[in-house]
């Protein structure tokens, strides 16, 4: 009892401030809020039940605040706190192979969230005397894109088109193909129905490909103000394996709708519309956003945030206020076609939209050498095999140039979850360009493609990982795979001439 009465004498009562105001209406994700008179811009509130607000909105009268939470037991006269905090979100290892929300919160149903540090969602980017120019490639597996839209580590590359072309696909056999190459990836999914999110889950999960990744979900039934904050605190996620210097990816699925939920949440505050109904800062919110994904100097850290963000077209329409917004804030773009997806020519990459304007300096020399001409002559092809239509007669060189470019794109189609190795993209195209292709069907080009893949890692696997690790092969070594393109398809040759 002694101790008691000595605890009690000892204890000395102190006195804590929290600045509380007063909810004045509520309705549609946004609330607005007298008596903060000391919040400050992105800071988080709390309202009854644990439902968190961000303050975005500083009136002189009133605040403007995002809802985070369901606000359907929120109501005038309700009291608010301040919690003098800005919006942050969990950071670390531990979130490697989860599925959260912008706030931490556990989505598969799976154990409590392990991390030991939080963020700001809203971070500065990078300044210009910490970043290193993009010198590694980023992988993606596809043919289509290494070979002729290449993309580095640090850089920004758009993918764009119309609704079921093809984007989230692309953007996930790119996270396929990081496995094991250290890579860390977050695919951060805004505004997407909830069946398309558990099914791109499940796809990386079959694929082996969750263990690397963070999956940070905003469905389209969320509070606009949860979708709007989510693609800001999945790129502090990103930071942070940038800054431990690894290597991180991030795909943005999508801007579109990140864009609508901002819309949404200005247009309740009362802002002033802009085009399309857009408040005037709309571009502002996604530079911020993409300028922060960049290749950091070695002192700096020596990592890199490569972004890939997705955006929906209308009618094939890349001109419009949002996509041309996206197209100047990053490093080239990915344009994906209807016209050829309906034609089944998958990856429906559009060669004449796409480019990248840094990812060419990346590029592996293997690749480089055999891809350097590729482009030109496909577009090439491209145009006149759109004019041979009209013409009954064609000379015997136009007619060996239209043969030769179907017989590219043949080869630069490509199943989806079957990302390929640097060395046997180079094997494939080396031997279209050499016309090793050019007497083979075009229904035997897949059958013709396996083979020489299969033979060249088994014949000639030094040379393989010679490609692979970025090394420039002399004119022996390309002999060497030039003869054995031929060995591989002397049998498929042989049998088609018969």
């Amino acid at each position: 009892m002694a101790t008691l009465h000595k605890v009690v004498e000892d204890t000395e009562p102190t006195l804590r401030s929290h600045e509380t105001g007063t909810v004045i209406q509520v309705g549609g994700g946004i609330a607005r809020v007298r008596g903060l008179a000391s919040v400050t811009s992105e800071e988080l509130v709390q309202f009854p039940d644990g439902v968190l607000g961000v303050a975005i909105n500083l009136e002189p009268d009133e605040v403007g605040i995002m809802l985070l939470g369901d606000s359907e037991k929120l109501g005038a006269g309700i009291r608010v706190t301040a919690t003098g905090r800005e919006a942050d979100t969990p950071v670390g290892e531990g979130l490697l192979g989860r599925v959260i929300d912008a706030t931490g919160k556990v989505l598969d149903g799976g154990k409590p969230l392990e991390f030991h540090e939080r963020r700001p969602i809203e971070r500065p980017a990078p300044e210009i005397i910490e970043r290193s120019p993009v010198t590694v490639p980023m992988e993606t597996g596809i043919k289509a894109i290494d070979a002729l839209i290449p993309i580095g580590r640090g850089q920004r590359e758009l993918i764009l088109g119309d609704r079921q072309t093809g984007k989230t696909s692309v953007a996930i056999d790119t996270i396929i193909n990081q496995r094991n190459k250290g890579v860390k990836c977050i695919y951060c999914a805004v505004g997407q129905r909830a069946t398309a999110v558990a099914k791109a889950v499940e796809t990386l999960r079959k694929h082996d490909a969750l263990d690397h990744t963070v999956v940070v979900v905003a469905p389209d039934d969320d509070p606009p103000g949860l979708r709007y904050i989510t693609p800001y605190a999945a790129t502090t996620m990103a930071e942070y394996f940038m800054e431990k210097g690894y290597d991180a990816l991030i795909v943005y699925d999508d801007l579109t709708r990140h864009a609508r939920a901002y819309r949404e949440l200005s247009l309740l505050l009362r802002r002033p519309p802009g085009r399309e109904a857009y408040p005037g800062d709309i571009f502002y919110i996604h530079s911020r956003l993409l300028e922060r994904s960049t290749h950091l100097r070695k002192e700096f850290g020596g990592g890199s945030l490569t972004a890939l963000p997705v955006i929906e077209t209308q009618a094939q329409d890349i001109s419009a206020y949002i996509p041309t917004n996206l197209i100047s804030i990053t490093d080239g773009q990915i344009y994906l076609s209807p016209v050829l997806f309906q034609k089944g020519l998958l990856p429906a990459i559009h060669v004449g939209k796409s480019v990248s304007r840094v990812g060419g300096k990346t590029q592996h020399p293997a690749l480089r050498s055999v891809a350097s001409d590729l482009r030109l002559s496909y577009s090439q092809f491209e145009e006149l095999e759109t004019f041979a239509r009209f013409s009954t007669r064609l000379d015997k060189e136009t007619r060996a140039t239209i043969e030769r470019g179907r017989r590219v794109r043949e080869v630069l189609k490509q199943n989806e979850r079957h990302p390929l190795r640097a060395s046997e993209q180079v094997a494939v195209l080396k031997a279209v360009n050499a016309g090793l292709l050019d007497d083979v069907p075009l229904d035997a080009i897949a059958n013709a493609e396996k083979r020489i893949q299969k033979h060249l890692l088994e014949t000639l696997p030094e040379l393989c990982a010679n490609m692979e690790n970025g090394e420039t092969l002399d004119d022996d070594q390309w002999q060497r795979v030039l003869s054995e393109l031929e060995v591989a398809l002397a049998g498929i040759v042989q049998a088609s001439g018969s």
